[in-house]
C-alpha cells in the first residue's frame, strides 16, 4: 500500500464485495478492497455457500449461452421450465409474507439475469446442478421452482473465480484490516474509513465507500439482542467475521435500519456440526420434506411438507431451536431413503429395525414415538407420491398435518438423523435505494455511502426463496459498484 487513498473503497471481500469492486473498476475507478480476515480465510459467507443463484428467465435459451455443459448433464438430455420474473417475484413475496420492499424486490428480480450474465463475462463458470433435476427415462427435468444455475465448485469455487478475476484486473485487496469507523466531513459526507490493522489504526480516504461486510450472525450479543433468547447459543454456518461492523458504523452516522431485525436464515444442520464456520456442504439436512420430524419428547412439531424445501429450509431451523434441547430427529424409511441428498452420507444415522428400537436408541419414550408414528400413518391420504413437485399427498385429521409427500413410515430399517439450528445470515440491515445508496431516516442518501449484500435490509422477512441470497449480493454489489464509481467520477446513473 503506497498511499491510503482510492476512488472507491469496498469493505468486505465476499461475493457482494468483489462484484462491487469489479463493477466499479469496469467504470474506470481506482478500487481498493478491505478485508478483515487473513488471506487464507477470505471469501466471507459466500465461501461457505452452495453456490446456487436464483434468476428469472423466460426461456432456457436465455441462460444456455453462459452455461457450461457437464458430462452428467448434456444439453440434449435436459428440459428446463422457464422461471419468469413474475414467478420469481411471486415466490419472493409469498415466502416473505408480502413484506419484502416492492421496489427492492423488483430490482432483485429484474437484475438477476443481467447480473448472472455479466458475471460470466468476468470469468464465472456456470453449470446446471443435477441435484435440482428430476431424472426420468434418461432425461433430466428442471421444474420452474428449481434453481438450475450454480457456480462451478460451489461457494468456494465461486469465490476462487472472483478472486482470480480481481487479480487479473489488478484490484488491490488489503487483508487483516478491520473497518471500525466511517470518516465523515463536517457536511455529513463519508470520506473514508478508519482501519484497525496489525500495524495499528490508520485512516483510509476515498470518494466512495461500499459496505459489503455482511450481517451480524457471527455476533452472539447482537443475535441475542435482536433475534431473542437462545439465539446466542446457535451454531454459525458461515464466516466468523460477519459481526455487524458495517451496519453499526452506518447506523452511528444516521443510516436508517431496515428489514426484519428479528429474522434470519436459520436452517437445519447436523447436530454434531462445529459451533462456528461449519462446512455447508457437509452439514446441511434439507431432505426433511420426505421425513417425519420429532423432538426429544417423540412428538411431531411442524408440517414437514409445507412446500418445496427451497422455500422452507431457511425457516425450519427456528422451529428446531424452539424444541427441547434445540434438537430434532428426521426419520426416514426405505421408501424415502434413496431420495436423501448427498450431505446425509457425511453424518452418523441411528438405524433400527423397529420404531421401538429406534426410540430406545434415541433416548425417546418408545410408547410416545410408536403412538406418533401410528397416528401419522393412519392419517396419510391416498394420492400419487412425487418428490419433484408439490404433490398434494397429505395427512388428514392430525395436527400438525403434512401438506405434501406424506407416506406411511412403515418400511424398516428406519434411519434417524439428529439436527439442530444453524444460522447463515441475518435479515435486518441498512435501508438502501435502487442504486444501493444508504439512506437516512428521512430517505435521503448519505453522501458517498453504499451498501450491498447481507448488510442491506428490506429484501427478506421470516423466510427467503432458496438461492436468492447470493443473487441479492451479486445484484446489489454490481449496482453499488456502478453507482459509486460514477459518483467518484462526478457522474450519476443514466449519464
Amino acid at each position: 500500500m503506497t498511499e491510503n487513498k482510492t476512488d472507491v473503497l469496498v469493505i468486505g471481500a465476499g461475493n457482494a464485495g468483489l462484484i462491487a469492486a469489479l463493477a466499479a473498476h469496469e467504470q474506470g475507478a481506482r478500487v481498493t478492497v478491505i478485508e478483515w480476515a487473513p488471506k487464507e480465510r477470505r471469501g466471507g459467507n459466500s465461501a461457505f455457500a452452495a453456490g446456487f443463484f436464483r434468476c428469472a428467465f423466460q426461456d432456457f435459451e436465455e441462460i444456455r449461452p453462459f452455461l457450461h455443459p457437464t458430462p452428467t448433464l448434456p444439453f440434449d438430455q435436459i428440459e428446463v421450465e422457464p422461471y419468469t420474473p413474475d414467478a420469481f417475484n411471486n415466490d419472493l413475496m409469498r415466502v416473505t409474507e408480502g413484506l419484502a420492499d416492492t421496489k427492492l424486490a423488483e430490482m432483485l428480480v429484474e437484475q438477476s439475469l443481467p447480473t448472472v450474465t455479466w458475471m460470466a463475462s468476468k470469468g464465472i463458470i456456470w453449470e446446471l446442478d443435477p441435484g435440482h433435476a428430476v431424472q426420468r427415462n434418461g432425461r433430466y427435468f428442471f421444474r420452474s421452482a428449481s434453481v438450475p444455475v450454480a457456480a462451478k465448485g460451489g461457494g468456494k469455487g465461486l469465490m476462487d473465480m472472483l478472486f482470480a478475476s480481481a487479480e487479473r484486473e489488478g484490484l488491490e485487496i488489503l487483508y487483516d484490516a478491520r473497518a471500525v469507523e466511517l470518516l465523515v466531513d463536517r457536511a455529513g459526507a463519508v470520506e473514508g474509513v478508519e482501519l484497525s490493522t496489525p500495524q495499528g489504526r490508520i485512516a483510509f480516504h476515498s470518494q466512495a465507500v461500499i459496505l459489503a461486510c455482511g450481517g451480524f450472525e457471527a455476533n452472539a450479543e447482537m443475535r441475542a439482542r435482536y433475534l431473542g433468547p437462545g439465539w446466542d447459543l446457535v451454531k454459525v454456518r458461515g464466516t466468523r467475521y460477519n459481526t455487524g461492523d458495517g451496519i453499526k458504523m452506518a447506523l452511528d452516522i444516521g443510516a436508517m435500519p431496515s428489514g426484519h431485525w428479528s429474522g434470519c436464515h436459520a436452517s437445519m444442520i447436523d447436530a454434531d456440526a462445529a459451533d462456528l464456520e461449519a462446512d455447508n456442504a457437509d452439514v446441511t439436512r434439507y431432505s426433511f420434506p420426505l421425513s417425519i420430524m420429532v423432538n426429544q419428547d417423540g412428538e411431531r412439531f411442524v408440517d414437514e411438507g409445507e412446500d418445496l424445501s427451497s422455500f422452507t429450509y431457511a425457516k425450519m431451523g427456528r422451529k428446531v431451536l424452539d424444541q427441547p434441547g434445540s434438537i430434532a430427529y428426521q426419520i426416514f424409511d426405505q421408501k424415502t431413503l434413496r431420495f436423501l441428498r448427498g450431505p446425509y452420507s457425511n453424518s452418523r444415522a441411528v438405524v433400527a429395525r423397529s420404531i421401538e428400537e429406534l426410540a430406545e436408541s434415541l433416548g425417546i419414550s418408545s410408547q410416545i414415538l410408536i403412538r406418533t408414528v401410528e397416528e401419522f400413518n393412519a392419517a396419510v391420504s391416498e394420492g400419487e407420491f412425487d418428490p419433484s413437485r408439490r404433490d398434494g399427498k397429505c395427512t388428514r385429521g392430525i395436527s400438525p398435518g403434512k401438506s405434501n409427500w406424506a407416506l406411511p413410515l412403515d418400511s424398516p430399517p428406519f434411519y434417524a438423523y439428529a439436527v439442530t439450528c444453524g444460522i447463515t445470515f441475518t435479515y435486518g440491515g441498512l435501508r438502501i435505494d435502487q442504486e444501493c445508496r444508504v439512506l437516512t431516516a428521512d430517505e435521503r442518501p448519505i453522501p458517498n455511502l453504499w451498501a450491498a449484500g447481507e448488510a442491506t435490509g428490506g429484501f427478506f422477512y421470516h423466510n427467503y426463496p432458496g438461492a436468492s441470497g447470493l443473487t441479492r449480493g451479486a445484484v446489489t454489489g454490481r449496482l453499488a459498484g456502478l453507482s459509486a464509481a460514477l459518483s467518484a467520477k462526478g457522474r450519476t446513473m443514466g449519464q
